[in-house]
């Protein structure tokens, strides 16, 4: 950072306000503040400090105490600073807290204070960054200075008192400034990321046993021991009572086989006892069937004399009739006798059409007695022929309830099968999973190596060239110094020519005053002048600045090559053989261990599916022999139904002829008999209408009494052959009476009843005595079963059975509980083991970088102490200098006592004793020489190693008046050296001396109405 303006208004002494021009010193500029004691020195870097940080360089007094008394009140107490950075410009202004005016009426108001931060570009624009935000101001300061405020008064500015304080600051404190000025944090970074892997995988590793612990309790099992002992004392019982568990399982199949025949058997015998009970019954229903048999068979007989009756009962009402139109047609007797005539020939076929008429009548109710027969035939057939394909169709139920069964059993035998190898399969996932983890980690670590090798390599070929570069800048520097030497000398030597060729006769020589001048002293080569000889001097400097900054970059070099060649050692060590090993093998082994870890999975799900598959399987079983249960039972009875209607069939089939057991050929008939009955009716009955006209007739005509009376004869004649057939006919048939014929008389709906009765006793009869014949045979030899005690045997066994799964559950999941228990140990110990190894290496990693080992040195801080080396070989050089050979600071290596960092503290060599002792023992005046030496070899440093802090400015506030005159000599001439090199440097002193030889200055001018700046230049 380099000053460039520096404007102040009521700020300190200065009342009014102040410009402060720092680009009229010059670019590198040694100037001196100047004034009285409290003219404002001071308060110049404090207002620089309070621009950039808001609080001053001593931190005594607050932005809002500073403040000038003199001042107007309507002026604010403000400060703006324009630096620059690197290759760009900022601009800050900020105003403390302080009483303001009111702008209308009397009083005062509080100004807050505020900041306001702007960035500069090259063409003139301007950007800000902070509009007022004061915290945001002192942020942004910070990140692009690289300094906190404390840290700024220690490197950049050295106030009154406080020179010892970088100089006697303890390790913390020196780390915490030196790890800002070189940009260390990565160490801090890299010991807070170690620190939280190690307290990582260190919970991690707790978190296991824990886990571990409660697995075993989960398992109730108080160790590993035990847990072996239970499964070895497990497994014999396991088998035992896997095997009484088979055993029992077929010993209740058996029972429940003889359980169900039991009480089948026991069914049959039951149903043999109902059929003879039902054909005792028959039998006392044989007396009644008998009577209802005759009055059957009377019945029908009477019904074949039944046409001859009704004839004569026809004949009897003709005769009625006659005689009736006798008395009513006698007046019409002549002309009804040629109608009479002619009706007497068609009636005289009338008994013929009235025999047809009875036949086919009697023919028709045959025929539709046996109607209800055969379409009972046709049902009983269709019902035999349904439960036969159901019998059948229960049947095939049966068979494929079976089948089902015997593929279950397969599947079940099949799936037991696969279990061993998948098992064999899915126990190599923790290990596939842990070799795919180590593989992985072997490409990182080969890739790592890989990357360590290539850089090892494009390291060499750099230390290769910047060995090269170093010869020659060494050879450079010693070429500069040589001529600068030289010139040096040659100037000395032709100082006393130049005083000679000044002297004038008669004028004393200012060297020895003589008045004379016989030999004058000449040069006898050309004198350089102050220019050269500073050119030269600059030429020297910038020479021995390359040849640092090369050998300081072939030290990183060369550490950076020890870094990677380490890397590549402790991969090596972690990875033997690496050198052998090649990418595509890694991630061939990676690929197939990655495919082996596949397969191992799905062998692991298809142990699950199986063991789910299983238990299905179970569950079917169980159902399917519940459904064969029901489907055999189901077998049973229509198998029952089906006898029973067989037999009827059978029964119904011999007793309707064989001729008409064809129900459509028996309708057919019917219907043609009920149409010959239907055109017999009606020929009968135009027969007689038409004779009951022709009787008309001859009433009408006048011979209709002699046509009556003739009719009146014939119809008694008929009536006279009707009953003398009807007679004849009754002598030859069972009828001992015309009484016992009128009460053998029944109507076909009588008789259909009485043939019905009979067919079904007679069905039944042979239908029971089928099944009783037949289940006869069938429990030939066989008796009754004990059906309670089978039962009691099964029930036992069931529960025996239920026992013994109990058992075998009970020892099988123990034992599944315990096999996963170890599965799950035996994972988490070797991940276990895995994170003990992780922290053998992270945890003793994270110990010496923390500091936790025996020297209490950080990795940060070791680095630090490195750099620390350099900032005190630099520092050292310019001590020995200022103090003329006798001090030389030194890091102190002995470990502090207690607890205590160490590591940064500083020591100083006395060459006058030979001894090392505590800076905090050097005087006033050698503390400010080693504080200035610190701060101007710390500025060497860190510009050498270009860590982005630029330390382009120093300021020194007093502190020189503690030096005598050879140390003030010696003093002034380090600061114009560093002046020479590109700085800036601004002293505050009291001492004649530097006003002398220091000609920049700003005078301070302290008035009764406040101070005053001006610049004098020389």
């Amino acid at each position: 950072m380099r000053p460039l303006s520096l404007t102040m208004a009521a700020f300190g002494p200065f009342a009014t306000e102040q410009v402060i021009d720092f680009k009229l010193l010059g670019k590198n500029p040694l100037f001196l503040i100047n004034g009285p004691t409290g003219a404002g020195k001071t308060t110049i870097l404090d207002a620089i400090c309070f621009a950039l940080y808001g609080k001053t360089t001593g931190d005594e007094r607050e932005g809002s105490q500073m403040r000038c008394d003199m001042a107007d009140d309507e002026r604010l107490t403000e400060v703006s600073f324009t630096f620059e950075l690197g290759e760009r410009q900022y601009h800050i202004r900020r105003v403390p807290e302080q009483p303001r005016a009111q702008k209308s009426g009397d009083g005062y108001t509080v100004q807050k204070p505020e900041a306001q931060l702007t960035c500069i570009e090259r063409d003139g624009t301007e950007v800000l960054l902070v509009a007022a935000k004061v915290s945001e101001a002192t942020a942004q300061i910070e990140q692009l200075t690289g300094l906190d405020v404390d840290q700024f008064r220690q490197v950049m500015v050295l106030p009154q008192g406080k020179f010892r304080e970088l100089l006697m600051a303890d390790s913390k404190a020196r780390e915490k400034i030196f790890s800002q000025l070189f940009q260390t944090h990565i160490y801090r970074k890299i010991e807070d990321k170690l620190k939280q892997q190690a307290l990582g995988i260190k919970k991690e590793v707790e978190a296991m046993r824990n886990r571990r612990d409660g697995v075993l309790q989960g398992a109730d099992l108080e160790s590993d021991a035990a847990l072996n002992d239970e499964l070895k004392a497990l497994a014999p019982e396991l088998a035992s009572a896997t095997e009484k568990k088979a055993k029992i399982d077929k010993q209740v199949q058996l029972v429940s086989q003889q359980l169900e025949q039991a009480k089948q058997l026991t069914a049959e015998f039951s149903s043999l006892e109902q059929l003879n009970l039902l054909a005792r019954q028959l039998d006392e229903q044989k007396t009644q069937i008998d009577q209802q048999q005759q009055q059957l068979l009377a019945a029908r007989n009477a019904k074949q004399l039944q046409p001859v009756y009704q004839a004569v009962e026809a004949r009897k009402l003709e005769l009625t009739q006659a005689t009736e139109q006798q008395l009513k047609s006698q007046a019409n007797q002549q002309q009804s006798e040629a109608m009479l005539n002619q009706s007497l020939a068609a009636i005289e076929t009338l008994p013929a059409l009235e025999t047809q008429q009875q036949q086919t009548l009697t023919t028709l109710q045959e025929r539709r007695t046996l109607l209800p027969q055969l379409k009972q035939l046709e049902q009983l057939k269709a019902h035999v022929s349904d439960s036969q394909q159901q019998m059948t169709h229960a049947e095939q139920l049966g068979k494929q309830t079976k089948a089902k069964l015997a593929q279950l059993n397969d599947e079940k035998l099949a799936a037991q099968a696969q279990m061993p190898e998948l098992k064999a399969h899915s126990q190599q996932l923790l290990t596939l999973q842990q070799q795919i983890s180590d593989t992985k980690h072997h490409l990182q670590f080969y890739a790592q190596w890989l990357r360590g090798s290539a850089e090892m390599e494009q390291i060499n070929a750099r230390l290769v060239s910047a060995k090269e570069r170093g010869a020659q800048l060494k050879a450079h520097h010693q070429e500069c110094q040589v001529y600068s030497q030289t010139l040096t000398l040659r100037w000395h030597q032709g100082q006393a020519a130049i005083l000679a060729a000044q002297l004038s006769a008669g004028e004393a020589c200012p060297v020895c005053g003589s008045l004379e001048h016989p030999q004058p002293a000449q040069s006898e080569q050309v004198v350089p002048t102050d220019e050269e000889r500073e050119a030269a001097q600059a030429n020297e400097q910038s020479a021995l600045t390359a040849l640092t900054n090369a050998r300081s970059d072939y030290r990183q070099l060369i550490e950076k090559l020890k870094d990677v060649e380490q890397r590549n050692r402790e991969l090596a060590e972690q990875l033997p053989g690496i050198d052998s090993l090649t990418q595509a093998g890694l991630e061939t082994t990676l690929g197939q261990l990655e495919q082996q870890f596949a397969a191992a999975t799905k062998a692991q799900q298809q142990l699950v599916d199986i063991d789910s598959r299983l238990t299905a399987l179970q569950q079917q079983e169980v159902l399917l022999n519940q459904q064969l249960e029901q489907e055999r039972e189901q077998y049973r009875q229509l198998e029952k139904q089906f006898n029973e209607s067989a037999g009827q069939l059978k029964q119904l089939q011999a007793a309707i002829p064989q001729e008409l057991v064809d129900l459509t050929a028996l309708e057919q008939e019917i219907d043609k008999l009920e149409q010959t009955a239907a055109q017999l009716k009606l020929q009968i009955s135009s027969l007689r209408e038409q004779h009951a006209k022709a009787e008309r007739q001859s009433a009408s005509a006048a011979a209709q009494l002699q046509s009556a009376n003739e009719t009146l004869a014939r119809a008694n004649e008929q009536h006279l052959l009707a009953v003398s057939e009807f007679e004849r006919q009754l002598q030859t048939s069972k009828f001992d009476s015309l009484a016992a014929f009128q009460v053998a008389m029944l109507t076909d709906e009588q008789i259909a009843v009485l043939e019905q009765q009979i067919k079904q006793y007679e069905q039944r009869c042979i239908t029971n005595k089928a099944n009783i014949a037949q289940l006869e045979t069938k429990l030939a030899g066989c008796t009754p079963p004990d059906i309670a005690a089978i039962t009691d045997s099964k029930t036992q066994l069931e529960a025996q059975q239920q026992s013994v799964l109990n058992q075998w559950q009970q020892l099988s999941g123990r034992m599944r509980q315990l096999e996963q228990t170890a599965e799950q140990l035996n994972s988490l110990d070797t991940q276990s083991k895995q994170l003990e190894a992780q922290y053998a290496v992270v945890g003793t990693l994270s110990d010496v970088a923390n500091g936790n080992t025996g020297n209490k040195i950080s990795l940060q801080r070791f680095v630090l102490s490195v750099l620390l080396d350099d900032v005190l070989l630099e520092a050292s050089h310019r001590l020995q200098m200022m103090s003329k050979g006798r001090y030389r600071l030194l890091r102190k290596e002995d470990k502090t006592k207690g607890n205590k960092a160490s590591g940064l503290e500083l020591e100083v060599e006395d060459a006058y004793t030979a001894k090392v002792r505590s800076v905090a023992t050097l005087s006033g005046g050698e503390s400010f020489m080693a504080a200035l030496s610190m701060a101007l070899g710390l500025s060497d440093v860190v510009q050498a190693y270009a860590g982005g802090i630029k330390l382009d400015t120093l300021f020194i506030d007093e502190g020189f008046g503690s030096l005598d005159q050879d140390s003030l000599e010696l003093a002034i001439r380090t600061l114009m050296d560093l002046q020479s090199a590109g700085r800036m440097v601004g002293v505050i002193s009291h001492v004649s001396e530097m006003k002398e030889q220091i000609g920049s200055r700003l005078d301070i001018i302290k008035t009764a109405t406040g101070s005053t700046i001006k610049v004098i230049l020389p």
